[in-house]
């Protein structure tokens, strides 16, 4: 077993976030883990180059594979009406070429080396991630590089694209699971930045303009906007060295700009609740169920995590057990909690045959009217917080997943735990904990969104 090393940093890392700023130039370890032969088996280290542009690596012992993500800290939510799918879009447009690569120089120089090369949006922020070989990581993070700050984003790209953008957005509409939590979402936070989809409508992506992608790219693709994390067979040092060289096009690394700060609240912002519906030809009715949730700064949340396991988070969970495996009223069920800065949502999700949407619903509410009123028993409490520690670990096991933590953190939380901090909280949540929270939660009114034939 390995364990945090108590001496310096501790077990968790808030250095340049709740204590003083980082300055530009320096760097910090922010965590280091021993094994019990007092072996270094992992270590976060953090470095702000110039522009604020911040660089996080996890030396990882054992490994062949090198991460690297960048990070931007802009999404959906960032978007005004007329906007509405820019950052989506984007994220398409930076992979079309720059003034040193072509779109296929891109695709060729991670393919033969067999590296794993994507990207995706969220609402809060755009993720540019690679997975190679140690000894070809500076080969990714040059072309990375090369797309964030060099790429030319002109007027047959924007139209080539456009129309692939309008065939994913198809694609989402002949998805019940997509439309339905997208039709929840609306529900839930109405006409807002929150309540709109991810990719844009059909109306809004053929009504933007290269001329206005541009400014967004600009005004949100920062230096102090950014996060580069990597994770795997890395040496901090040079992986520093690495990004200077690829981000330093363009004056990109210009400037005495410091980070972005998170932003941190504990308060959820309401939710309009009520129901909508709307038909569909597809085979089944999917239903999304769900209240008000928290914050992904609230510390309640890791009792949410093993209440959210025990109710619908694998199959010994209630709603698996009663819904499919006693009743036998839909091959899907599951529970899921989703995190904002200021906003969070839980919910129960199920698709069912038409004929069984009534009873569906009618078991959902009254397995959530029970944990509400009565907790969780001490053996869902045990499997619960096993199945989540269980999860994490695993989960953590590839220079990818820890990336994701590492850049994640970095950039929209307020500290970085160690897995063992994170374990032994998981473990101190108490009955008591779940029950007081299960209370709350579903004590509010409930938002239902049904899309079915």
């Amino acid at each position: 077993m390995t364990r945090p090393n108590n001496t310096g940093t501790g077990q968790q890392a808030t250095a340049g976030r709740s204590s003083v700023p980082q300055k530009i130039g320096s760097t910090r370890t922010l965590l280091t883990v021993k094994d019990d032969d007092g072996q270094v088996t992992s270590r976060v280290r953090r470095t702000v180059l110039p522009g604020g542009l911040r660089v996080v690596t996890e030396q990882m012992a054992g490994v062949r594979s090198a991460s690297i993500g960048v990070w931007v800290g802009v999404g959906s939510r960032d978007e005004t009406p007329a906007l509405h799918g820019a950052s989506h879009f984007l994220e398409h447009l930076l992979f079309k070429g720059t003034r040193e690569r072509s779109a296929m120089d891109i695709s060729v120089a991670l393919d033969e080396v067999g590296g794993e090369f994507n990207a995706f949006t969220a609402k809060e922020y755009t993720c540019f991630h690679a997975r190679v070989l140690d000894h070809d990581l500076p080969l990714a993070v040059d072309v990375i590089g090369d797309m964030i700050t060099n790429s030319l984003i002109i007027d047959g790209d924007v139209e080539a694209e456009r129309e692939v953008i309008l065939d994913e957005i198809a694609m989402h509409d002949d998805d019940p699971d997509d439309v339905v939590h997208n039709l929840w979402a609306a529900q839930a936070y109405g006409d807002t930045r929150l309540g709109r989809p991810i990719a844009g409508t059909e109306e809004s992506i053929r009504s933007i303009t290269r001329a206005q992608v541009v400014r967004f790219y600009r005004h949100h693709y920062r230096a102090a906007n950014m996060v580069v994390a990597v994770a795997g067979n890395v040496d901090h040092a040079s992986v520093v060295r690495e990004v200077r060289t690829a981000f330093g096009r363009n004056k990109f690394l210009a400037g005495d700009d410091l980070p972005r700060s998170p932003k941190i609240t504990d308060r959820s912002r309401k939710v309009s609740a009520g129901s909508i519906a709307i038909s569909r030809p597809f085979e089944q009715a999917n239903v999304v169920l769900g209240v008000n949730g928290m914050t992904r700064s609230d510390t309640r949340r890791f009792a949410l995590g093993v209440l959210n396991t025990a109710l619908g988070g694998g199959t010994s969970s209630r709603l698996f057990q009663e819904i499919r495996e006693r009743r036998g009223l839909a091959y899907s069920v599951f529970s899921f909690a989703s995190h904002y800065s200021d906003a969070g949502m839980v919910g129960v999700s199920v698709g069912c045959l038409p004929e069984k949407l009534d009873e569906v619903l009618e078991v959902v509410r009254a397995e959530l009217a029970s944990v509400a009123a009565e907790g969780i028993t001490a053996e869902e409490l045990q499997r619960g917080k096993g199945q989540l520690c269980g999860g994490l670990v695993l989960g953590l096991e590839d220079s990818g997943s820890r990336m994701s933590r590492i850049g994640r953190a970095e950039l929209v939380h307020d500290e970085l735990l160690s897995i063992d901090e994170v374990l032994s909280r998981i473990n101190a949540v108490t009955l008591e904990d779940v029950q007081t929270l299960a209370a709350e939660l579903f004590a509010q009114p409930q938002v239902l969104a049904v899309v079915g034939p």
